[in-house]
């Protein structure tokens, strides 16, 4: 059984459960939030990895930090799929036309106003991808058994604007993943059935 399939046994199955999905707490509750999607890109090989980026520190939002290949959708997009493919390319010379999508993953709402919706999707391994010099400081891969292991799943707590803030990270030599890409992750995680996924 392919990588593929085992993903798509795997989401199917773990969409058909009731499970305690993470939503950031201080979410703005009204107003309309921006819609954006982003791409999980899990590499077909004996270990599987899972494609993220560094954005560069010259940003305005979100400097320096882990992210998935992502970001709003256009409105010439045909949803999140398109959106997540697209933005795979801009930032990553990925091509479109190369990750197999498995699905769409429980969208996950932000403080600062978005609606992300995770795009699950298989590539080939070692592919030759070029970061987006102005968005991408770097693309590396980290081993998807790393991260969906809940022992790497550390939750922190914070003060930020007179609340208290939980937090994921997920520790990895020489990256800090943590807030929303650590919490994508982790519902990654819960949403997958490990049964279905390892079988």
């Amino acid at each position: 059984m392919t990588l593929h399939d085992r993903l798509t046994r795997a989401l199917a199955a773990g969409q058909g459960r009731t499970i305690d999905l993470l939503e950031d707490a201080l979410a703005p509750e009204d107003g309309p939030l921006t819609p954006a999607a982003v791409l999980v890109a899990v590499t077909d090989r004996a270990e599987p990895g899972v494609i993220l980026t560094q954005r560069t520190e010259t940003l305005r939002k979100h400097a320096g930090e882990v992210a998935f290949p992502g970001g709003r959708i256009d409105p010439e997009d045909d949803g999140p799929v398109a959106a997540a493919l697209r933005e795979a390319e801009e930032e990553t010379a990925l091509s479109r036309a190369v990750p197999q999508v498995v699905g769409t993953l429980d969208p996950f709402r932000t403080r600062t106003g978005f609606s992300i919706t995770p795009v699950l999707a298989t590539v080939p391994p070692d592919l030759s991808l070029v970061a987006q010099e102005h968005e991408v400081a770097a693309i590396f891969e980290v081993p998807l058994r790393h991260l969906l292991d809940v022992a790497n799943h550390v939750e922190r707590r914070v003060e930020w604007e007179g609340a208290l803030r939980t937090f994921y990270e997920i520790p990895f030599p020489g990256r800090r993943i943590w807030g929303v890409t650590a919490a994508l992750i982790v519902n990654l995680g819960r949403r997958l059935d490990p049964a279905a996924l390892a079988a």
